[in-house]
Formats: C-alpha cells, sequence, structure tokens
C-alpha cells in the first residue's frame, strides 16, 4: 500500500512539473511534437528510475553522517554529506550518457530531434531535483526510492506529452498574435498545474469519522448539613429585608 501511495502521489500530486516546476527548459523545448516528447519523456523516466535508487544507496551508505560504519567504528563519525551534489550529479552524467549512446545507436532519428537537450538532461533540474526530493523525504527503504524515482519520471513524461499534444493542436488555432508560442504555453502550463491540484486530496481517505463522546450528567449530592446552612442563609436574606423595608418605611413617616 506504501508503494501504491508514493507512486501515485508521485505522479499527480507532487509532480516536478505542475508542482515544483522543475526541468521547464526541456518541457518547453522538445514539447513541439508529440514524438520527440515520447522520447524525451521515455529517457527522463529511465534516468531518475536509475539514478534516484542509486543515489539512495550513495546517501545510505556514503554520505550520511555514521553511513560509513560499515568500514569500521573509526568511520562512525565521518560525514561526508556536503558531496551529496556532486556524486548525484556523477551519477546522473553517466547515466544520461550511457541513454545518450543507446538512443544514438538504435534510433538516430529520435537522436537528432533532441539534438542538445539529450545530453542536457544531465543537468535537467528535475533529475537532480528527484534525487533531492528523495534525500529531504528520508525515503526509507530502496524500494521506496525506485518507486518514487519511476514514479517522477512518469509525471513529467505525463505532463510534456499533454502539453505536447495541446501544442499540436493548438497551432490550428486562432491565438492572439502576442500569446503565439511561449505565452500560451505558460498559460496553458498554468492552467494544467492548478487541475492538477485537485488531486491533493486524491490520497487522504477522506475524513474521518468524529466519535460523539455520551456526555455525562455531574449531579450534585447535598447534605443535610448543606441544607441547614442554605435555609439558615435564605431566613437571614429574608430577615435583612424585613428589617429593611421597616426602616424605610419610618424615614418616611
Amino acid at each position: 500500500m506504501e508503494h501504491i501511495e508514493l507512486f501515485f502521489k508521485s505522479i499527480f500530486i507532487d509532480n516536478l512539473i505542475f508542482a515544483t516546476f522543475l526541468g521547464m527548459c526541456s518541457y518547453l523545448a522538445v514539447s513541439k511534437k508529440v514524438t520527440t516528447a515520447i522520447g524525451l519523456g521515455s529517457a527522463v523516466i529511465f534516468v531518475l528510475a536509475v539514478t534516484v535508487p542509486l543515489n539512495w544507496l550513495l546517501d545510505q551508505y556514503i554520505l550520511q553522517e555514521g553511513a560509513l560504519a560499515w568500514l569500521g567504528p573509526e568511520f562512525a563519525e565521518y560525514d561526508l554529506s556536503f558531496l551529496s551534489f556532486i556524486l548525484f550529479i556523477a551519477t546522473i552524467a553517466t547515466m544520461v550518457q550511457l541513454v545518450e549512446i543507446v538512443v544514438e545507436k538504435f534510433s538516430p532519428a529520435l537522436y537528432n530531434s533532441l539534438g542538445i537537450f539529450l545530453p542536457l538532461i544531465a543537468v535537467n533540474c528535475a533529475i537532480l531535483g528527484g534525487s533531492l526530493f528523495m534525500q529531504s523525504r528520508e525515503i526509507p527503504t530502496f524500494g521506496l526510492a525506485l518507486t518514487y524515482g519511476v514514479g517522477s519520471g512518469i509525471g513529467w513524461f505525463l505532463a510534456i506529452l499533454a502539453i505536447a499534444a495541446i501544442r499540436e493542436k493548438i497551432k490550428y488555432s486562432n491565438v492572439p498574435p502576442a500569446l503565439r508560442g511561449l505565452g500560451i504555453t505558460f498559460i496553458i502550463t498554468g492552467l494544467m498545474a492548478i487541475g492538477f491540484m485537485s488531486f491533493g486530496g486524491m490520497l487522504t481517505g477522506g475524513d474521518e469519522e468524529v466519535k460523539e463522546t455520551p456526555k455525562t450528567e455531574v449531579v450534585k449530592v447535598i447534605t443535610e448539613d448543606e441544607k441547614a446552612q442554605e435555609l439558615k442563609k435564605i431566613n437571614t436574606e429574608q430577615h435583612r429585608n424585613k428589617e429593611l423595608a421597616k426602616n424605610t418605611k419610618e424615614i418616611k413617616e
């Protein structure tokens, strides 16, 4: 259940494009055609699915404070968290280079259409953001890190695929000249982000039922002594009122 919840949350609720607006450069530049968007989105899914769990291993067994305890007690106090950015980017660059080699070998047309944006995945903030979010959220297991990487990649893929399909159709629409190109693209992206915000309550499980606690009535038990004291107070008050009325009458006379 935890894997399913994290998977759908990373796709719809914490979408890298619509929730954090990461990876916008490639999102805007390669979303003119659906075919190129599918190619780049698939590459992003692969890179995130590989780099997020690999960086989780680096974080757990090398970077965190005390992570090197498996080497011996003398290494238990070492803290290499300041190397997170360098090692994360090195892992991402290695995977992107592998993807570039595979795409160039098996799909030269897609390689040419993606152009400079394929190697630029290495410095795509969405790829690095996936690893940094994994680190900051302290994802506990390797399996959950893999789930988060795949879900984040699919979320980015759906975002670029949706905007590419819309941009292909919007070419035939009567868009005002001032909004053509990136202008209308930014507006559509903002509207889609607002739409994705509606998924925010998808995994909350609904409102919990409020259990009504039975009201207990407190009954005060009055003893005989208290009754006598109350009667004495009442008689005293009545006597004072009579004396006051008598004095007032005498004064008037």
